[in-house]
């Protein structure tokens, strides 16, 4: 009888051997557990995930590069193989101070925060926390400021964070099964890789993550006015990869970004969709290899 062979993250979420073949820590934060991979050496790229992702979409950028980087990636709390404290409300400043705790715990420096999606804002926040543990920016579609009254996003927030949005998580998983493939413009996501991002939530009291996530667009006003005067004060290199396909995240995103941080150069990604690491993954690896340099 031969021996299981495959990663513990796969053996969990019964997943082929190769579909993530990466070893997995975990790091105590309290009472929360968080899972990570921690693969090469090198220069440091510290890569967050968003909604209803985690360290699997970032597979490939890992696979290219942990030659040249050391490529740390971690699952948030409550997405992945990372467990969420008792009574943890979702809220991103909620998981920006577990992340913060984590970039100290395992005493990272002088990394490049590689996100999208909520992953970038709740880096951000965990970047200005903790002095010289990210000094670097290469960033996908996301925004780091308050959204309030761009009807684009409210009408997003209310119906995925309110009623209509927790009958769809809680009963369809509406996140993976219908968000994700519909943002995809370059090729359909394998029954393989959305089998990955369904496996963290196969039981319905473990989807309150992805729910809350929506809601907080609008309800964390006043943590993203706070965050978007702190990010305007980031002088180190910025470097953003961005879809032009993308249904969330705008030309007129790109903008505020270009006005936020004036230093920051562009990458265009054409026809790609929100979720670039699966969409266009060789395109990304390109561009994270030009924002190093």
């Amino acid at each position: 009888m031969h021996a299981d062979a495959r990663s513990e993250a796969e053996r969990r979420f019964d997943l082929p051997a190769g579909t993530f073949p990466f070893e997995s820590r975990f790091c105590h934060i309290g009472d929360a557990k968080l899972h990570y991979v921690d693969e090469g050496s090198g220069p440091l790229l510290f890569m967050l995930h968003g909604n209803p992702t985690w360290s699997f979409v970032y597979r490939h950028i890992i696979s290219a590069l942990r030659e040249d980087y050391r490529c740390v990636a971690l699952d948030l709390a409550g997405f992945g193989l990372s467990q969420a404290p008792p009574h943890f409300k979702f809220y991103p400043e909620d998981h920006a101070k577990l992340v913060a705790a984590f970039l100290n715990a395992l005493d990272l420096e002088d990394a490049t925060l590689v996100a999208h999606d909520w992953g970038a804002p709740i880096g951000l926040w965990a970047m200005n926390a903790t002095e010289g543990r990210i000094t670097r920016l290469c960033l996908g579609n996301t925004w780091a400021w308050p959204v309030n009254g761009d009807f684009h996003f409210e009408w997003f927030s209310r119906l995925m964070g309110g009623a209509v949005g927790h009958f769809l998580t809680n009963h369809r998983l509406a996140f993976v099964n219908f968000v994700m493939p519909a943002s995809m413009k370059r090729r359909k996501l394998s029954e393989i890789e959305l089998s990955a991002y369904r496996a963290p939530f196969t039981e319905r009291s473990s989807r309150k993550p992805l729910y809350v996530f929506p809601r907080q667009i609008t309800a964390a006003h006043a943590w993203l006015t706070e965050l978007e005067e702190s990010v305007r004060q980031f002088q180190g290199p910025a470097y953003l990869i961005w879809p032009d396909g993308d249904i969330a995240f705008r030309e007129k995103e790109l903008d505020r970004w270009r006005r936020t941080l004036p230093q920051t150069e562009v990458g265009i990604i054409n026809r790609c969709g929100h979720y670039l690491w699966e969409d266009a993954p060789d395109e990304c690896i390109d561009h994270l290899r030009a924002s190093q340099r």
